[in-house]
Formats: C-alpha cells, structure tokens, sequence
C-alpha cells in the first residue's frame, strides 16, 4: 500500500508540473505522432516494390508494427531511464535517491514517468484496427484479455533489457552508454523475424528479445499457428527479463561507491 501511494502522488506532482507546459506537451504529442508516421510510411514505401515480405503482406507488417508501438509506449512511458549513467551516477543524484525509505528503481521510474508517451500506443491500436479490418481478422471473447497480458509481457522485456544497461554504470561509470545502439537494435523487433538471418533470429528471441514485443505476440492474433507458442512464452520471457534485471540492480546498488569515488 506504501508503494501504491508514493505511486499516486509521484503521478500528481507530475500531472501538475506537466500541465503548467501545455505548449511543450503538444510538441512532444506531435513529434512523436511524427516518427510514428515516419515508420509506417517506410512500411508503405517498401510494399510499393514488392507484394510480400517473406511470407508477410503489407497489411500483417502494418498490424505488426501497430501491436509493436502499444508495449513500446507502456515501457516509454515509465521506464524511461535512457539518461541513467549521464544523470544518476556521474552528476552523482543517485546518492540523493538512496537516502530515502524507498526502493532506488521504483523511486527513479517515478521520477521519470513521461505519461504523454501513451500517446503511442493510441496510435498503435488505431494501426491494428486498420490492418485488422484489411484483413477480415475476427476478434473472440479472450482476445482483449491476452492482448492486455501480450502487452504488459512485450513492456517488462524492454523494461529489463534497458534496466540491464542502466546496471552497468554501476560498475564502469564513464559517460559512454550502450543505450542509443540498444534503442537502434530493439527497432528490428516490429517486424517479423524469419527475414532475418538465423544469428539475428536467435539474438532478437533468446538474447535480446525484442521479438517478444512486436512480432510473437501480434502473430497470435493473425493466426499464424506455427508461432503460437512463441506468443505464449511473451508474458514468461518478460516476468523473467524484468525479474533478472531488479536482481542485477540491487546487486548493483550494493557495488555503488558515490559520485565522488
């Protein structure tokens, strides 16, 4: 219940401070509707050279990216942690974070919340209602019920990848970060994997599993069996990645020395 709390109240004081900057909140919204459209655009470019791609047609890559952009945006907007290194252990704020009765991640995520990025996954809906009706795709009773639980799995995978990344400043604090190369790499996950290579396929599904964001999930709903168990394992693969990842942090926190060691 402490939690919960602190939960509401971070949301509150961000709400407020969100509000007094209208005008920035609409830039943000659009830019962001921006590269969303940017994306997809590429998509239509591509299918204006080709009928398919592997095996997949325009409309189930569209529905793909559009299922893709719903946990990309639950992850953007409260694991937005991409600036970790920069401003937690070398400004040194992340002695500040320690000295409260409060779990350190938890209390950085919600200092960090960027709720507009929600946005997105609007947009991502949107997309799959498109495509979904280009493709005559039926919806059962259960599909709104794994959607929701594909989802949550597809944001915790990118939660604990990204987590893991932020770890490494615990050990090597220089200004360096794998984040933007990560951020480029996790992109390969709104499309399907068997276009890639079996080295790329492995790492996008074992390794690095952005596949359990976009494709895996999403291929449930557009009834390719031979994937179905792949869907399945979204919610397994993302409780483990997300659980791998708190334990390094707190590892992590135990190795931290403070900005000025």
């Amino acid at each position: 219940m402490f939690y919960i709390s602190m939960f509401f109240q971070y949301l509150s004081q961000y709400l407020k401070t969100r509000l007094q900057y209208r005008a920035d909140l609409f830039v943000e919204f659009f830019s962001d509707l921006l590269s969303q459209a940017i994306n997809l655009v590429f998509i239509l470019v591509v299918f204006g050279h080709t009928n398919s791609l592997h095996g997949w047609n325009r409309d189930e890559i569209i529905f793909i990216y559009g299922f893709f952009l719903v946990p990309y945006a639950v992850f953007s907007a409260f694991f937005n942690i991409w600036d970790f290194n920069e401003r937690y252990i070398v400004k040194g704020e992340f002695d500040r974070i320690l000295t409260r009765p409060i779990h350190s991640l938890f209390q950085i995520i919600l200092e960090r919340l960027e709720l507009e990025s929600l946005i997105g996954a609007i947009t991502g809906l949107a997309v799959m209602f498109y495509a979904g009706i280009r493709l005559g795709l039926k919806l059962n009773w259960y599909d709104p019920f794994l959607f929701i639980v594909f989802v949550i799995g597809g944001a915790l995978v990118y939660g604990g990848v990204f987590i893991m990344l932020a770890c490494i400043s615990f050990w090597a604090d220089a200004r360096t970060s794998l984040m933007p190369m990560m951020y480029n790499i996790s992109n390969y996950g709104r499309y399907p994997v068997n276009i890639y290579n079996k080295l790329i396929r492995f790492v996008l599904t074992w390794i690095l599993p952005f596949a359990f964001v976009g494709v895996y999930p999403a291929a449930f709903f557009l009834g390719k069996k031979e994937w179905f168990w792949y869907s399945f394992l979204t919610p397994v693969i993302g409780i483990t990645f997300f659980i791998l990842s708190v334990l390094l942090w707190n590892q992590g926190v135990k190795k931290y020395r403070g900005a000025g060691n």
